[in-house]
């Protein structure tokens, strides 16, 4: 073992053994190779919002309330909406491959991200008010049955949703209605398999349906020995991608997906079970500039006044030039009282929102978006006794049936 003239110096005073130090040059030796493959990657997104209607604080009732991670606090002005930080290995080809991730965020959208178990016996959950929160972190596995299945133990995100929680990963700054009544984040263990080249199948079993890290199913009282603490949620979701053969289409992908599991109050209703649905397209155009796409989202909360939500959802992006593109989205969204009678409730909210987004991207690593939406109430629901709501409101009082808002948005990617 070769020593450098520092340490044969500090050997020759009696400061260090040679021995001490051939072992401690062995553990940094394996400390490098582990990190040798170790990124480091994420991001920093800092926006401005502008309210043009119905103006100032967004009032409660404003379809504005629609839009995840687009609160009160956020209208009218500069915001740090988020900052990512991602550790992780990568698995390698190896048959019996093994790897991590890691990702963490911090700022005003990680508020509220995964409400956690408590981790004494004082009762109640965490609040989930801490601006800091864990988005993923599971371990990656290989196991080579077949063409291999490669596992993920830990929290993970959903598989279902055409958009992500990154907003750079999306054609759009702000999220779809459809986002927001997908699950977002998992803890349990999902396993997905590569059949051929062109189809892909996961199945996975997770605590519990809504997000929260080592969360439980309560909805019959956690340890009181009714076994409803078992009782998991189930996913499966199935992919396809067109070969080459397809010509222009080639590179197309089709997408479906479902869970099924307990989940906290959703749509404003009580704790209860939920069944998720999606169905997603990303298209390929004869014009390689212009990409399309579809989005299906189906929810349906088993409460003892049932309620289901569908949204369906148009996608375009027009890349002009190497920096500069458009993307369009339109929605439509619905909810439907399973039994009008229980809710003393005759009317079902239909919603509609339109958004388009220039971006153009003037420096290295930079996503730099501008951003008109439009939402809008079909419905005059001013009346409704008992209503629900998309995730995050409750269509009780009186309220502004559209919004309008203007968004600009810098992310910086590293």
């Amino acid at each position: 073992m070769k020593f450098n003239k520092w340490t044969l110096g500090l050997a020759a005073v009696g400061v260090v053994s040679l021995a001490s130090a051939a072992r401690a040059d062995e553990k940094m030796n394996a400390l490098q190779t582990a990190l040798s493959n170790t990124t480091i990657s994420g991001y920093v997104s800092a926006s401005f919002n502008w309210a043009i209607y119905p103006g100032g604080a967004a009032q409660v009732g404003s379809p504005s309330a629609f839009i995840p991670f687009q609160g009160q606090n956020k209208q009218d002005g500069f915001n740090l909406d988020v900052v990512k930080l991602s550790i992780s290995k990568p698995q390698d080809e190896s048959p019996w491959a093994s790897g991590y991730q890691v990702d963490l965020l911090f700022g005003p959208d990680a508020i509220g991200y995964n409400v956690a178990r408590p981790t004494s016996s004082s009762g109640g959950f965490y609040d989930g008010y801490s601006d800091f929160a864990i988005k993923q972190a599971y371990v990656a596995l290989r196991t080579p049955i077949g063409n291999g299945i490669d596992w993920k133990f830990g929290v993970f995100d959903s598989p279902l949703g055409y958009e992500v929680f990154d907003a750079g990963s999306n054609p759009n700054y702000t999220r779809s209605i459809g986002y927001n009544i997908e699950p977002t984040e998992l803890t349990g263990l999902m396993g997905t398999y590569k059949i051929n080249d062109e189809w892909s199948a996961s199945l996975g079993v997770a605590n519990t349906l809504s997000a929260g890290i080592n969360t439980r199913n309560l909805e019959s009282g956690f340890g009181n020995g009714t076994g409803s603490a078992w009782h998991k949620t189930i996913l499966g979701s199935l992919a396809y991608t067109a070969p080459s053969s397809w010509g222009w289409a080639a590179g197309s992908s089709l997408y479906a997906g479902g869970i099924y599991g307990y989940t906290s109050a959703t749509f404003g209703y009580a704790n209860d079970y939920q069944a998720n649905y999606y169905a997603g397209m990303t298209l390929n155009t004869p014009w390689k500039q212009l990409t399309a796409g579809f989005a299906f989202d189906f929810a349906y909360h088993f409460d003892a006044a049932p309620v289901n939500v569908w949204v369906l959802g148009l996608y375009g992006t027009l890349k002009t030039t190497d920096k500069l593109s458009f993307s369009v989205r339109g929605e439509y969204a619905k909810a439907s009282f399973i039994d009008e009678s229980i809710n003393g409730n005759n009317d079902s909210p239909d919603v509609i929102e339109l958004t388009t987004t220039m971006e153009y991207d003037m420096w290295a690593n930079v996503v730099s978006r501008l951003e008109l939406r439009w939402d809008h109430v079909l419905n005059n629901l001013d009346a409704v006794a008992d209503g629900a709501s998309f995730g995050e409101y409750d269509f009780d009082t009186e309220f502004q049936r559209d919004s309008l808002g203007l968004y600009a948005n810098i992310i910086y990617k590293f």
